[in-house]
């Protein structure tokens, strides 16, 4: 894959890049939306430990499909809050590390989700080699 940050925009505002090419051929796996719900049913009050939880949901999915963090293309994230937009990213730039291509990334402020306990919800689309 390869990140797209043309130099004639803005430069990203944090941990991710304007754009992801997927090459022709490539796996792909689109998971559906993690919450911050452990297998127990907890759910912590804050809302990077929920963000953390999102992840580690999505690594493990990831893992089941051969795939790992760095496969990433996109995050979709939403927040309930424009209060947890910064324990978010924190999470989310845990969570990418110090890749050298960055995947792109959208977070969006919500009303709400199926219980008012949930602050943070991510989504993500990865890609990898068909050979791997």
């Amino acid at each position: 894959m390869k990140a797209l940050n043309p130099e004639t925009l803005r430069p990203p505002f944090g941990a991710y890049s304007h754009g992801t090419e997927i090459e022709p051929g490539m796996r792909l796996i689109r998971t559906s939306g993690q919450l911050g719900i452990w297998a127990d049913d907890s759910i912590p009050e804050n809302a990077f430990d929920q963000a953390v939880i999102c992840f580690e949901a999505i690594s493990a999915i990831l893992a089941e499909g051969g795939m790992r963090p760095s496969d990433v293309a996109h995050i979709s994230a939403y927040v309930t809050d424009r209060g947890f937009m910064a324990d978010y990213m924190r999470a989310r730039d845990g969570f990418v590390g110090n890749a050298a291509r960055l995947p792109s990334s959208t977070l969006v402020i919500v009303s709400g989700f199926t219980r008012p306990e949930f602050k943070v919800e991510v989504e993500v689309w990865a890609a990898s080699s068909a050979l791997e």
